[in-house]
This record gives C-alpha cells, sequence and structure tokens, in this order.
C-alpha cells in the first residue's frame, strides 16, 4: 500500500509573511525525496478560484463569506487535496479551515459553534498534520501590507479586525495539542527557515 502523504498548512494574518516561505519549503521536500504538491484556499480548483475572487472583492454578509469558503474547501478537498494524500504526496497548503476560524470567526465575530458545524460536516476526518502559524503584530503586518500591494476586501480592514484575528489564530493553536507550531514572524527570513527546517526533520 502506499503510505499516506502529509498535509502541513500555513497560517497567519495577512502580512505576517507565511506565503514567502512556502515554495521554499515545498522545494526542501523535494530535495528530501518527497513528492510535493502546493496549493493555496480559497483555491486550488477551477471552481474554488473563482469562489476566491468573490470572497476577496465583492461584498457580502459573514455567513455568506463563512458558507463560500467552505463551498470552496469542499471542491478542493474532493479534487486535490484528498487524491493527493492518498497517493503518498506531501499537500502544502497556504490556509485551511483555520483560517475561517480565524478571519470568519474571530474577525467577523460567527459563532465558533457555527463554523465548527461546517468543519464537521465538509472535512470530519482531516486536519493537517502540521499547522505552521506566522505570528506577528498586526501593526507591523499592516506595515508590510502597504508596500507590498494594493488591498483586497480582507486587507482593507481596519487594525482592530487583525487584532481579532490574530487573537483567534493564537486560541486556536493553544487548543489544538501539538499540531500547531507557532513562529515569530518578526524574525529574519534565515532564521524562520531554520525553524521550519528542524521542525519537519524532527517529526
Amino acid at each position: 500500500m502506499t503510505e499516506r502523504g502529509r498535509f502541513v498548512t500555513f497560517e497567519g494574518i495577512d502580512g505576517a509573511g507565511k506565503s514567502s516561505h512556502i515554495e521554499w519549503f515545498a522545494d526542501l521536500l523535494r530535495k528530501q525525496g518527497r513528492k510535493v504538491s502546493v496549493t493555496r484556499e480559497p483555491g486550488g480548483t477551477e471552481l474554488a478560484e473563482a469562489i476566491r475572487e468573490w470572497l476577496l472583492n465583492r461584498p457580502m454578509s459573514m455567513r455568506t463569506e463563512a458558507l463560500l469558503a467552505f463551498a470552496a474547501r469542499q471542491d478542493h478537498l474532493e479534487r486535490v487535496i484528498r487524491p493527493a494524500l492518498d497517493s503518498g504526496v506531501w499537500v502544502i497548503c497556504d490556509r485551511f479551515t483555520d483560517s475561517t476560524v480565524a478571519y470568519q470567526g474571530g474577525g467577523r465575530g460567527i459563532p465558533l459553534t457555527d463554523i465548527e458545524t461546517l468543519e464537521r460536516w465538509v472535512h470530519p476526518d482531516l486536519q493537517p498534520d502540521r499547522s505552521f502559524l506566522f505570528d506577528l503584530d498586526p501593526v507591523i503586518a499592516a506595515e508590510r501590507r502597504r508596500a507590498a500591494r494594493a488591498a483586497d476586501r480582507f486587507e482593507a480592514e481596519q487594525q482592530a479586525f487583525f487584532v481579532r484575528v490574530r487573537d483567534a489564530y493564537l486560541a486556536r493553536a493553544a487548543g489544538s495539542g501539538s499540531r500547531f507550531r507557532v513562529i515569530d514572524s518578526a524574525k529574519s527570513i534565515d532564521d524562520i527557515r531554520k525553524i521550519l527546517e528542524l521542525d519537519i526533520s524532527s517529526s
């Protein structure tokens, strides 16, 4: 039988710098002889990418936002994530359900019980094997966002929103046992990559 692949997610508020390390991390795994698939949420399939455009750029209610996030996730799981894991491929995903908990739960204020209901419905039997949470002061993250690109609907939110998102991320990490590795994203790129390399080598 083919050994199941591992599911690794990168999480953090916008501007925390997680995306700067994903391709590097995937290349590290490939050098170790592993088959790797890099994907993102929302997105990863034609349907989910269309939903991503709506989520990032079109006004909608917070409940519509959460439902669309899970609709995209369902298609992504069916078409990309589960088949890859079953075939022994390591899946590296930029965001997963922890982002919905943080952004729609912490940021928007949707009751976590509602999000947990959707989570149990869409992926009751699957959680990431490892989640790297890039943690950064929202003030510094905002400075990075302004320097990087034009803001989408989420990136344009006020600082108080990102404070709530960060708090929700940290609470999720604290309640998820050993799945999370919280990384101080204020560290240098080299220091962060040393942490990532050591973590995956020891797991």
